[in-house]
């Protein structure tokens, strides 16, 4: 990629640029594009100030263009200035030079980076019709367990499955794995992170108006998605609440076992998929304990605590022994990836 487009991804990936720069050169610029490209559509998704039907209209040109490349110019001017971040404003003022990048890749790794996309933009659509008539006064709920697992495929664990194959050309073509495990653990892995981030981000969607917690669940407590507006309902969710804390660390369990699945050689690999996961099983850890429904209590990983996860795992990623135990066991969940 071009310097300017490595200083953008600095800019707009936050924690996620660790994790690219641990990565090898075989394969940090195109999974760095992919994230960028990624990052363009999920900034268009949620300029929530734009009506939902200009969203989605300019999502999909984006997403035509991802797919099927053509001359003509993507100008995104108008979106990028309705963004309160200088860095997301940017992101979308670029996005022709982010898709000029793509075509400098190989055809195979360029078909894996539109394969991904097509499904991470699918799921960014869903969500915008899903919600399209969502506020905190009219709160939508997904309906069922199915539905929330059909979406952290679509938007995270589909990433699992691109990084995987994404690994296997460039870095270890001939190593003796077994690839549909690997995948199956690859997907499950992106699967976790995302509902991490449903369950923390649980306050803030409600007042969006989106409730990611499925109907069929809340009924089973007497609940419905508008009593989760409420912080004195916390106790009566908190079942329901633990139960997918309980599934997102089997997720993560699963993307632990992924991680041990690598050929031990490749250390930085085996790092980049450590931390998410480590920060990840802190954050479940912080989501156990306090008011899940509370908008002031957003669990936070500090810097600090990021810091220290990264340096206790690469002191450990020599030692198979010490390594192994940076992850807890997961708590009694189905390994089958549902509820327990």
């Amino acid at each position: 990629m071009t310097p300017g487009l490595n200083n953008l991804l600095r800019a707009t990936s936050r924690s996620f640029y660790l994790t690219l720069r641990a990565l090898p050169g075989a394969i940090r610029p195109q999974i760095g594009l992919a994230y960028l490209l990624a990052r363009t559509t999920d900034t268009i998704a949620d300029t929530d100030i734009v009506p939902p039907d200009r969203r989605l209209d300019a999502l999909q040109r984006l997403r035509e263009s991802i797919l099927a490349p053509s001359s003509a110019p993507t100008d995104f001017g108008d979106l990028a200035q309705h963004q309160a971040s200088p860095a997301e404003k940017l992101l979308l003022e670029k996005a022709e030079d982010s898709l000029s990048a793509l075509r400098h890749f190989s055809a195979a790794d360029q078909r894996l980076i539109r394969e991904v996309l097509a499904v991470i933009t699918s799921g960014q659509e869903l969500d915008l019709r899903r919600f399209a008539k969502s506020s905190a006064a009219n709160l939508v709920a997904l309906e069922t367990d199915g539905e929330l697992d059909d979406y952290t495929w679509r938007v995270a664990g589909c990433v699992g499955e691109f990084w995987t194959k994404l690994c296997r050309a460039h870095l270890f073509p001939r190593a003796k794995l077994d690839d549909r495990p690997l995948l199956a653990d690859g997907v499950r892995f992106g699967k976790g992170l995302q509902l991490v981030n449903i369950l923390r981000d649980l306050p803030a969607d409600l007042r969006k108006g989106r409730c990611y917690l499925p109907k069929e669940q809340l009924a089973g407590t007497g609940l419905a998605p508008a009593d989760l507006l409420s912080p004195a309902n916390e106790p009566r969710l908190r079942p329901v609440y633990r139960r997918y804390l309980d599934l997102a660390e089997s997720h993560l369990a699963a993307g632990w076992n992924y991680t041990n699945s690598l050929p031990f050689r490749c250390v930085r690999v085996r790092l980049a998929c450590a931390w998410p996961i480590l920060i990840g099983v802190k954050t479940i850890g912080r989501l156990r304990a306090g008011n899940v429904l509370d908008p002031r209590c957003r669990v936070k990983i500090s810097r600090g605590e990021v810091r220290a996860i990264l340096l206790r795992s690469a002191l450990a990623s020599p030692l198979p022994g010490l390594w192994r135990r940076l992850f807890p066991a997961a708590k009694g969940v189905a390994l089958d990836g549902q509820v327990a």
